[in-house]
């Protein structure tokens, strides 16, 4: 390996295997393992792949509910679909190839659109990182005079002492690569803010009721009195939603509609029942026509009825269809009761408000003054908040008891990060054998194991385990938001992509890299903060091999596991055929379609760049492997966001923001690496260099985030005006529209090079000009715009938009299944008649299994046309 190298006992840096000092004179160094760990990776796991996706292909037109709802499901309005000419078995892969990942930003969500494109920045930017290093430090690091073999003999641990002068090359790729990633960063930064400026004053959004409302959290009573709605807020708020605790109205809606729930099973098995009797009439009268429930005696339909024992009193046995009618009468009673009795909001700050202004251009003043002068009154404050993400519990928190479970919860993830160290501490000692094997000596025997095996050891086990114990995180993670009094599904996501971000950065990337010395690494950064560089230095080149590893094992066997999705598959098709009775059963699991989590994939990918970036100029092999493990990873997600996915959380590009800015984590960690290996080589130059390159990114960084962070939050005023005005005034400047060339343009005609190759060039490094709000403007109009016609929303629509569900939803309609007895019309009567609303309209009983109407979804009595806020 390089560190046999680089790190022996002959080397120049001896002192750095103080740790570890497994090899003394009289023993022979062992060979590298890399190769051996990446071809025993390899192998299997593009074999997984390959037999994933012919699985996939092969049951991919029977199980179109999984593997292409978002191309013909009623849930998914028809102009949003993605199109498929036919359901032939190899249709998909023409629409995979000719619809343009702009269709998502048009049809899906602005969130679908960036975080494909955030993987292809990975890919960019690992691409363009491969092609700096691999022709230039690879034959450096190769020609370094060290005692690595196999792949090591490319990475920076083969230099020995004599060729310093080689080190020279890795400060220069430093400054050029590390340069291009804070140009690429800024740049999609820059081309963001146009983006989202455009997107939200594009017309279709910029009128929709949650862009022109303002969530207040924190609201003092005067606050929530319609009567000081201009006092408070402006002239221009005018509507107000005031909130309060609700949690007792919320158990009693939640208890009458499980009620009625039972009563839809109750009345099915009633269904059934009787259904299998005219069966065995059929059978035992031959083509004779059995009675159908209403001719049937009364004995016989009592004994068809289901019943219950009660409770009190005792052991008496009733009629449980009967029984659970009143019990739903009765709860719907007191849902009724509890809303009238239910007073307005009387705390102090412990309530919250929603308030509509006339315009989005009002909203944002409001949302971006301070609204009040009392301390923590009106504060924190949320703009463009759906009303299917409001997490209502959480709404009348009291600021003291937020505050305190913010930390709280803070505390709850570093405690979980510090105790997910054990685990990926062993995990990385795995990967590390050869290390472990030489301090443990009754281990010593796995060394003799064969090298194929000992190759899966090292090589394929580690990542798979690393993988399994991080997919647990990000859930825990979403449960400790949602618990510590986030007011947003949105708001909760934004905190686990921060939290996964911290955890896979210090977990799967830090204590990896470090695990082999875990405790003596902790003392040292104690101990001697200064010297982090140095211990960086000597501990994350030996993990390269893990990483290479783990980032074909994510690329193949993850990718095509992400495609075929065997889990969700299985869950649906048991639910479907064991669990789910009901019409409203089945037609609830149907229409669920699969979601996504910003929080959990944005920083494992973040992660992966982090990590191909560290490794750029330490061991260049990363850059390719990581490039091509994110392509076939961003495949993956394009089939599934096109065919599967339909996206639940909005965070309108702010997750994009958030990873952008993460990416830079992978640069400081690089160059100090480079700076401790450096320092322990003793390159003077190369040293300094790095350094003040070192010292160049945290410039860059706070001046980036100094001049961006109020453009990604809020909408400038001045471009709200413009666009109202935008029929009176050119919509591109001269250099956006083409007639007066931009400085890259005119530099490209003074030197003759061709207007293709001039423009492309220019788009990418002037983005000030060409990812401006108005140009922006204009290619999101072409193709079809935003994919949204102005939604029309009539009175009652406004009225309960941001008022607690408790507070307006109906008793759901009784949903009963059709039968050849014809029991569910006798039963959806005798509903009506005691008051409950029912019927068996789009629902049949087809033997012993229920069907419902999955082509015709408005004939589906739970169907309502979505309104989007």
């Amino acid at each position: 390996m390089a560190s046999q190298a680089f790190f022996g006992p002959d080397g120049i840096g001896s002192r750095i295997m103080e740790d570890f000092e497994p090899y003394t004179k009289d023993k022979k160094l062992p060979g590298s393992t890399s190769l051996t760990a990446i071809l025993s990776t390899l192998v299997p796991t593009v074999a997984t792949a390959v037999l994933f996706l012919a699985i996939f292909v092969l049951i991919r037109d029977r199980y179109r509910r999984i593997y292409m709802p978002r191309t013909y499901i009623g849930v998914v309005p028809e102009k949003d679909r993605t199109p498929s000419a036919s359901r032939s078995r190899f249709d998909w892969m023409h629409t995979f190839r000719v619809v343009d990942d702009k269709f998502l930003l048009q049809h899906q969500s602005i969130d679908a659109y960036l975080y494909l494109r955030f993987l292809r920045t990975i890919i960019f930017i690992c691409f363009v990182g491969a092609c700096l290093t691999w022709p230039i430090l690879m034959p450096v690091n190769y020609t370094g005079d060290g005692k690595a073999k196999q792949l090591d003999r490319i990475a920076i641990g083969n230099i020995a002492k004599a060729k310093n002068g080689h080190l020279y090359a890795h400060a220069v790729i430093a400054w050029v690569f590390f340069g291009f990633i804070m140009f690429l960063v800024a740049r999609e930064r820059i081309w963001l803010v146009g983006l989202r400026q455009a997107w939200h004053l594009a017309k279709p959004n910029a009128t929709r009721l949650s862009s022109r409302t303002v969530l207040f959290l924190s609201a003092p009573k005067s606050a929530l009195d319609e009567n000081n709605l201009h006092k408070n807020f402006s002239n221009n708020a005018t509507r107000l939603w005031p909130v309060s605790k609700a949690e007792a109205l919320e158990a009693l809606v939640s208890s009458r509609n499980s009620k009625v729930e039972e009563l839809e099973s109750a009345e099915l098995e009633l269904s059934k029942n009787a259904n299998k009797k005219r069966l065995r009439a059929n059978r035992s009268q031959g083509n004779g026509e059995a009675p159908d429930y209403a001719g049937l005696p009364d004995v016989v339909k009592t004994s068809l009825r289901p019943t219950k024992y009660l409770t009190k009193p005792a052991g008496k046995k009733v009629d449980k269809i009967e029984w659970l009618r009143k019990q739903v009468k009765e709860k719907a009673s007191e849902v009724e009761e509890a809303r009238k009795s239910h007073t307005a909001p009387d705390s102090h700050i412990n309530s919250a408000v929603f308030v509509e202004f006339t315009t989005q251009s009002a909203a944002q003043k409001a949302y971006q003054q301070l609204p009040s002068s009392k301390i923590l009154a009106m504060n924190p404050r949320y703009i463009g908040v759906l009303p299917k993400e409001v997490i209502w519990d959480n709404l009348t928190i009291h600021p003291a008891s937020r505050i305190s479970q913010g930390y709280i919860a803070n505390a709850l993830v570093a405690a979980t990060i510090i105790f997910w160290t054990i685990p990926i501490t062993v995990i990385g000692a795995i990967s590390n054998i050869e290390y472990l094997t030489d301090k443990v000596k009754f281990l010593g025997f796995i060394n003799n194991l064969p090298a194929p095996i000992l190759g899966l050891l090292t090589g394929l086990l580690p990542p798979f385990l690393t993988s399994l114990f991080v997919s647990y995180v990000p859930n825990i993670f979403r449960w400790i938001a949602k618990s510590s009094g986030q007011p947003t599904n949105t708001q909760a996501e934004l905190k686990v992509q921060n939290w996964y971000y911290a955890f896979q950065f210090i977990q799967v990337f830090l204590v990896t890299s470090l695990s082999s010395a875990a405790a003596a690494v902790a003392t040292q950064i104690a101990q001697n903060p200064a010297g982090v560089p140095e211990m960086l230095a000597r501990q994350i080149p030996k993990a390269s091999n893990f990483y290479l590893t783990y980032i074909i094992l994510q690329g193949t066997a993850s990718a095509a596991k992400n495609v075929l999705n065997y889990s969700d598959l299985f869950s649906y098709l048991f639910f479907d055929y064991f669990m789910d009775k009901t019409p409203r059963q089945k037609y609830s699991r149907y229409t669920s379609l699969k979601g996504i989590g910003w929080g959990n994939v944005y920083p494992k990918f973040t992660n992966i760049a982090i990590i191909a970036i560290a490794y750029a100029c330490i061991a260049p092999l990363v850059l390719g492997f990581a490039a091509i493990g994110v392509f076939f990873y961003y495949l993956s997600y394009r089939h599934n966001l096109l065919f599967v996915i339909q996206t639940k959380i909005d965070t309108r590009g702010e997750c994009y923001t958030r990873a952008l800015q993460q990416l830079l984590t992978g640069v400081y960690v690089a160059e100090l690496c480079l700076i401790g290996l450096f320092g322990i080589h003793k390159a003077t130059g190369p040293l300094v260099m790095t350094a003040i390159l070192l010292g160049v990114t945290i410039i860059y960084n706070i001046t980036m985030n100094y001049q961006l962070s109020p453009l990604e939050k809020y909408l400038p005023a001045d471009l709200e005006a413009a666009d109202e005005d935008a029929e009176e005034t050119p919509l591109l400047s001269a250099a956006e529209e083409g007639n007066v060339p931009s400085r890259v343009q005119r530099v490209g005609q003074e030197m003759r090079v061709p207007k293709q190759v001039v423009d492309p060039i220019a788009r990418f490094f002037e983005p000030h000009i060409f990812a401006s709000h108005k140009a922006m403007k204009t290619w999101l109009l072409d193709d079809g715009g935003t994919g949204d016609e102005v939604q029309e929303y009539s009175e009652d629509d406004v009225k309960n938009a941001y008022t607690n569900p408790a507070f307006t939803s109906k008793t759901p309609k009784v949903w009963l299944a059709k039968d050849e007895m014809g029991v569910s019309k006798i039963e959806v009567e005798e509903n009506e008649a005691a008051g409950i609303s029912a019927t068996d309209q789009g629902a049949w009983l087809e033997g012993k299994k229920v069907r419902w109407d999955e082509d015709d979804f408005p004939n589906v009595p739970l169907y309502k046309v979505p309104v989007k806020y």
